[in-house]
C-alpha cells in the first residue's frame, strides 16, 4: 500500500464514480480500476462495491477511508512544507469565488500577482458563499471570498469590500424614479433572488421576514447577469451589490438606494485557522491585504 492508492480510494469515495473519479486524478479510468483492484487483492478485502456505474464503500472500505484522510493530509503537509524551499518558483493556489466577485474584482488582482510570481498556478472555484466555506472547511480549497458573517472559531479573515445591497427595478417600475426606497415598501414585489447555495439569499429574506413579509420569489439563478437580465425584462425586482449596479445600464434598469434597513454586503476572504498554508497560499494572503 502507497501514498498514491490512499489518495486514489478517498478520490473514488468521494465521487462514487470510477469515471469521475478518474477525471479529478487526472489518469484514466482503466488505470483507477486496476489500482484499486492491486490494492484490495493486497489486501485480501473488497473495499468498493459496485452497483451499477456506481460504487459503494464496503465495511472494510470505510475503515480504510477514515485512516487515510489523516495519512494523505498528514502527506499533503510534508509536501507542502518541502515546496516551500522552492521560495515561489512554483506552487499551486486553490481559491474559491462567488461569482460576481470573480469578475468584478479579481482578474486585475490576479494579473498583478502573476507578474510577481508567475510559477504560481491559480485554481479559481466559483461557488457561493455557503458551499466555499464547506469546501475551505474540508480542506478541498485553500482559501475564499465569502459573505460576512463567519464561523470566527473556525477561519481566520481578512476584509475585501465593504458595501450595501441595491434595488434593482425596470424604467417603468413605480418606484424607478424614488432616491431611495424602504424594504417593507415591497412587500407586494415578485423578486427574483441568487441560489440558495448563496448566504446572499438567506440574508435578503431574513430581513425581508423582519420588515413584516416573506418575498414572493419567482426565480433563483447563481448569475448576477442572468438575474439583471430578467429584471430588464420586467420580470421582477432584485438586490444586488454596489459595485455589480455600477455596470449596469441605466436605460434598461434603475438602480435605487435601499433604506430601514439597508443591506450589508461584506466580503471577506477567509482560510482554515491552525491549518497549514503553503508559502504561496500565505503570500496571496498578504498581497490581497495590501491591496484591500
Amino acid at each position: 500500500m502507497d501514498i498514491r492508492q490512499l489518495q486514489y480510494v478517498l478520490e473514488l469515495a468521494r465521487y462514487n464514480s470510477f469515471t469521475k473519479a478518474a477525471q479529478a486524478l487526472h489518469i484514466t479510468q482503466p488505470t483507477l480500476s486496476k489500482m484499486i483492484k492491486s490494492l484490495e487483492e493486497e489486501l485480501g478485502l473488497i473495499l468498493f462495491s459496485r452497483v451499477g456505474k456506481s460504487v459503494e464503500l464496503t465495511d472494510a472500505g470505510q475503515a480504510i477511508l477514515s485512516q487515510a484522510q489523516h495519512i494523505v493530509s498528514s502527506f499533503k503537509n510534508l509536501t507542502s512544507e518541502l515546496s516551500d524551499l522552492t521560495n515561489l518558483h512554483k506552487g499551486h493556489i486553490r481559491i474559491g469565488l462567488p461569482p460576481m466577485v470573480g469578475s468584478s474584482f479579481f482578474p486585475q488582482v490576479m494579473s498583478r500577482f502573476r507578474e510577481l510570481y508567475p510559477g504560481v498556478t491559480i485554481e479559481m472555484v466559483e461557488e457561493g458563499s455557503k458551499k466555499l466555506q464547506i469546501e475551505i472547511a474540508n480542506g478541498h480549497l485553500d482559501m475564499g471570498v465569502v459573505l460576512l458573517p463567519t464561523n470566527e472559531e473556525l477561519f481566520d479573515s481578512h476584509l475585501i469590500i465593504q458595501e450595501n445591497l441595491k434595488l434593482i427595478v425596470h424604467p417603468s417600475h413605480r418606484l424607478a424614479q424614488r432616491s431611495e426606497v424602504a424594504l417593507s415598501e415591497l412587500s407586494k414585489e415578485t423578486f427574483i433572488l441568487f441560489h440558495k447555495d448563496f448566504a446572499l439569499h438567506d440574508q435578503i429574506i431574513a430581513e425581508c421576514v423582519r420588515s413584516g413579509f416573506h418575498p414572493h420569489v419567482l426565480y433563483e439563478s447563481s448569475q448576477w447577469d442572468f438575474i439583471h437580465e430578467m429584471t430588464a425584462a420586467n420580470l421582477g425586482i432584485a438586490l444586488l451589490p454596489e459595485t455589480i449596479c455600477k455596470r449596469l445600464d441605466p436605460a434598461h434598469v434603475k438602480a435605487i438606494p435601499l433604506i430601514e434597513p439597508s443591506i450589508p454586503w461584506h466580503l471577506v476572504m477567509i482560510w482554515r485557522k491552525n491549518s497549514y498554508l503553503s508559502l504561496a497560499a500565505r503570500e496571496w494572503i498578504r498581497f490581497t491585504q495590501s491591496l484591500f
